[in-house]
């Protein structure tokens, strides 16, 4: 069972994580999840950052990842949450005409330690794909 003061600063990591995408700021990144973070199929922080966010997010145009309907249930010091993701992405230059969206399920664990909850596995299970995936390009 979590607390509201749990579910809060789980739901403000999430949000923060978004914004972190975003806005492209990598070290926003890293005061989310833990160092040896699994994520999107990449072990380690520097691994989920270099070989999926950057490869992905780097030379796209804008992007906005609308999250809701948060889940979370804690125990202890170990928490799980589930939010409902739209994800918009816009090309950028020569792809400026072309976006790409994607709706799904971001599924995480998390982890306090210090009185701070830090993301220590994702996935996103996708369920709706509209557009162009080539607007996802490394930067």
């Amino acid at each position: 069972m979590s607390t509201l003061d749990d579910r809060h600063q789980i739901i403000e990591q999430l949000n923060l994580l978004a914004y972190a995408f975003d806005h492209r700021e990598w070290a926003l990144v890293a005061s989310v999840m833990t160092p040896d973070v699994h994520a999107y199929g990449h072990s380690g922080l520097d691994d989920v950052i270099d070989n999926n966010l950057r490869r992905h997010l780097g030379g796209c145009g804008p992007s906005q990842h609308l999250l809701g309907n948060y889940q979370i249930t804690v125990d202890g010091d170990a928490a799980r949450s589930i939010t409902k993701a739209r994800v918009y992405h816009q090309g950028l230059g020569e792809r400026v005409d072309k976006s790409f969206e994607c709706f799904g399920e971001y599924h995480d664990r998390w982890s306090r330690a210090a009185g701070e909850w830090r993301m220590v596995e994702r996935r996103f299970d996708v369920s709706i794909v509209l557009g162009d995936f080539d607007v996802l390009q490394p930067g």
